[in-house]
């Protein structure tokens, strides 16, 4: 029978490594906003930066004019969107100069981490089911019995 090792030590072991991997990756990259010239394409129209303001702004007037009518909210809720994509958009990310040592530690750090965590979390509810008889009698012999030998002991004992 396979010995089970201690799930909160894989699971806090997975957390440090996965939080380790993640500081040093975020310590070598470099993200930086191409904001200025850039602007915002729907279709084959590129709106300037100002002008993606503008739905969001008309659907704060209207929703405050209109007492929260559900165009309001939608034209808003878009407006904000627009602005979020443009933002995700226009940010640039560069990995900066990394050694081959520096990325095999980092990404071992967040997959490994991150396969700890994963084996902690998704493998639960493996172990098999018995019977209390069962349990007494592993407690009992320490070991497990099959379960034909189970069954043959049980019909010695009815007849």
């Amino acid at each position: 029978m396979k010995k089970s090792g201690n799930e909160l030590l894989k699971f806090l072991a997975g957390l440090v490594m996965l939080i380790a991997g993640l500081f040093i990756l975020s310590q070598k990259v470099m993200v930086y906003s191409g904001f200025w010239g850039y602007g915002f394409r729907i279709g084959g129209m590129q709106l300037g930066n100002g002008l993606i303001m503008v739905p969001f702004i008309a659907g704060i007037v209207w929703l405050f004019a209109s007492g929260g009518s559900f165009g309001a909210k939608v034209l808003t809720g878009l407006g904000a969107l627009f602005i979020v994509l443009e933002i995700v958009m226009t940010t640039n990310i560069k990995l900066v100069h990394v050694t081959l040592f520096e990325w095999i530690v980092i990404l071992v750090l967040l997959f490994g981490g991150a396969g700890l965590l994963a084996r902690v979390l998704f493998a639960g509810g493996h172990r098999e089911k018995r019977t209390p008889y069962e349990d007494q009698r592993i407690e009992r012999t320490g070991r497990r019995v099959d379960a034909i030998e189970e069954e043959l002991e049980r019909i010695k004992k009815d007849r």
